[in-house]
């Protein structure tokens, strides 16, 4: 029997199995998709479980059930391409005819000390339940600081807000807004919905060491904080970093336009992994997972795949509940309670694997 192996349940990985699974497979194949958690979790949303607004139910989606998919959880801790066979710690290796790797992202430290061992992690379920746990034990009109003004730290800093009015909140940024990537009118209304949110917004900092509740911006400047969000930065997985292979800047591997790797043909690269065009996104990986899907039923039958370009939609941000942001198409900004209510749309949607 040969095997599809799909390393990581993520938005791409789980995108392949869905698309491969509502067709035939030949008759002589399966798909074996390999996952930590017996659960997908969507991590788009893991801002509001840190921050204690929604149960972890609502967060996590079971994984289909089809006697053509079989599930394997453990933590994998290498890819063996020359033998073809994926590595665990303490299990059996895997052998595969095919391989996918979307295994995501951890995040990047940028080399700075302490950071990984004084802060709180937003990159995985298990981490997310240890920052909502040091969050809700932080006591009233305590301090929690986010590291990094991108869409993830304005989205957990703005939940924070909402669950636990009675915190003092900040925001620590590099750049000289938070959101500095979007377009200025976006970053105005977030600044000032911050700012009449009683959410400080702190620019230009760059810290060289954590050191237990003192953050250093430099040697001198000394910022105290309770407890630490980080959310500057990602890079792929520790088994993709560790593949000596052609790599862009961000560490991500390059691919072929099948999404292959160059001298692996048998081994696509999906999502936080690969090397693409655009920011890493949940809807990038779906957008790539359809197009892999796609790749690999047309090899199954002898046929050339075609393949268009990814056209992403948009970016959609939330502001607690009640309000949000957005840019549709290019450049096209939403904010307030439409781009919020999308962004619930989506959400529900993704839940039942309409996304």
């Amino acid at each position: 029997m040969k095997k599809l192996v799909v390393l990581g349940g993520g938005y791409g990985g789980l995108t392949i199995v869905l698309n491969l699974l509502e067709k035939e497979l030949p008759p002589d194949t399966v798909i074996v998709l390999v996952d930590r958690s017996p659960f997908q979790g969507l991590k788009t949303e893991y801002y509001a479980l840190a921050a204690g607004t929604v149960a972890e139910t609502h967060v996590r989606i079971q994984y289909p059930v089809d006697p053509r998919l079989i599930m394997k959880y453990g933590d994998v801790t290498a890819v063996d391409l020359e033998n073809k066979q994926v590595l665990f710690d303490g299990k059996e290796p895997l052998t595969y005819d095919w391989l996918v790797i979307g295994l995501g992202c951890t995040d990047n430290y940028h080399g700075i000390p302490g950071a990984e061992q004084f802060s709180c992690s937003l990159q995985s379920f298990h981490q997310t339940r240890l920052t909502y746990a040091q969050v809700s034990n932080v006591a009233p009109y305590g301090q929690v600081t986010v590291v990094g003004g991108g869409l993830s730290g304005v989205e957990i800093a703005a939940e924070l807000r909402e669950s636990r009015p009675d915190l003092n909140i900040r925001i620590l940024d590099r750049g000289t807004s938070v959101l500095s990537a979007f377009p200025s009118k976006l970053q105005q209304f977030v600044r000032e919905w911050m700012m009449e949110h009683h959410i400080e917004m702190r620019s230009h900092i760059s810290l060289t060491r954590l050191d237990g509740g003192d953050l250093y911006n430099g040697e001198d400047d000394i910022i105290k904080t309770d407890v630490t969000v980080w959310t500057a930065g990602i890079k792929p997985s520790p088994v993709v970093q560790a593949l000596e292979l052609p790599k862009d800047k961000q560490g991500r591997l390059i691919i072929n336009e099948y999404h292959q790797l160059p001298d692996h043909n048998d081994v696509y690269v999906v999502g936080d992994c690969a090397s693409l065009p655009f920011s890493p996104s949940g809807q990038a990986a779906e957008a790539q997972g359809k197009q892999i899907a796609e790749v690999i039923r047309a090899l199954w039958k002898g046929e050339t795949p075609r393949l268009g370009t990814i056209k992403l939609k948009g970016t959609l941000g939330s502001l607690g509940k009640k309000a949000g942001f957005g840019i549709m198409g290019k450049r096209t900004v939403m904010t307030g309670t439409i781009p919020r209510a999308l962004k619930s749309g989506v959400l529900w949607m993704s839940k039942r694997h309409f996304g």
